[in-house]
C-alpha cells in the first residue's frame, strides 16, 4: 500500500443546537481529530455522547457550528449543500447497521447506484468494477438478485460493494455488524478490514461491540461530546 496520507482533520469542531434560543444546547465542544489513509478505527462511547452527531458531521451531512473540517484537505465548513454533496460522492462511502438496499433493483444496480447518482449511466467499465466488487465480497454470483432473494449478511456483503464502487478515501460504518449474528458479523469486519488494507481506505467504525472495536488498530472513545482517548 502507498505511503499513508491524511483522509480527515477536524480541528476544534463544535456543534450546537437550537441556537440564539432558551434551550440552545452544545453537543460537541471542540472536537480535534485526524485520520489517515492507513486507519481503521472504532468510534465509541455511551448512547448520548455524541457520536452520532460526529458522524453526521463527518460525514458531510451536517455543518459544524465552529471548528473546520478538512476532507482530502479540502475545508468544508463554508460549503453550501451542493459543494459537501459532490464532495461526500466523491470522497466517503457509508455503511450502516441495516443496509438500506433498494428492493425494486438487483444487487448490482444497488452497487452501482453511488456512482449513478455522481455520474449518471454506468458504462462498461464502472459495470465491470462493480460486479469485481460483488466478487470479491463474496456475492459475484448475486448480481442479478434482488434484495428480498438475499440473506442478510448477504444484504450487507453488497451493501459494502456499493459504498465502495467510487473507490471512496473514507469509509463511514454506523453499527455495520449490529443485525448479523457473531460468525457473519466477524466476515463483514474481516471485509472491511481487508478493503482497508488493499485500498487505503481509511475506515472509522461506530460500534457498541467490544470484541470488534478491540480488533481496530485504534479506539477513538468520545464522552459527553469530547474525545478523552483516541
Amino acid at each position: 500500500m502507498a505511503e499513508p496520507r491524511e483522509v480527515l482533520r477536524l480541528e476544534g469542531l463544535r456543534k450546537s443546537y437550537n441556537i440564539g434560543r432558551p434551550n440552545e444546547v452544545e453537543v460537541l465542544h471542540g472536537i480535534d481529530l485526524r485520520l489517515d489513509s492507513a486507519d481503521f478505527a472504532a468510534l465509541v462511547g455511551p448512547s448520548g455522547s455524541g457520536k452520532s452527531t460526529l458522524l453526521n458531521l463527518i460525514g458531510l451531512l451536517d455543518s459544524p457550528t465552529q471548528g473546520e473540517l478538512y476532507l482530502r484537505g479540502q475545508a468544508t465548513r463554508d460549503m453550501d449543500d451542493e459543494g459537501r454533496t459532490a464532495l461526500r460522492s466523491r470522497h466517503i462511502g457509508f455503511v450502516f447497521q441495516f443496509h438500506h438496499l433498494i428492493g425494486a433493483f438487483t444487487a448490482l444496480e444497488n452497487v452501482l447506484m453511488p456512482w449513478m447518482v455522481a455520474n449518471g449511466k454506468p458504462d462498461r467499465e464502472i459495470t465491470d468494477a462493480a460486479r469485481g466488487l460483488l466478487a470479491e465480497v463474496g456475492r459475484g454470483g448475486f448480481s442479478d438478485r434482488k434484495p428480498d432473494q438475499l440473506s442478510g449478511g448477504q444484504q450487507q456483503r453488497v451493501a459494502i460493494a456499493r459504498a465502495l464502487v467510487t473507490r471512496p478515501a473514507l469509509l463511514l460504518a454506523d453499527e455495520p455488524t449490529g443485525n448479523l449474528d457473531t460468525k457473519t458479523a466477524a466476515e463483514v469486519f474481516a471485509l472491511l478490514r481487508r478493503f482497508n488494507e488493499q485500498v487505503g481506505c481509511a475506515v472509522l467504525v461506530v460500534t457498541h461491540d467490544p470484541r470488534l472495536s478491540a480488533t481496530c488498530d485504534r479506539t477513538i472513545t468520545l464522552v459527553d461530546g469530547r474525545i478523552v482517548d483516541g
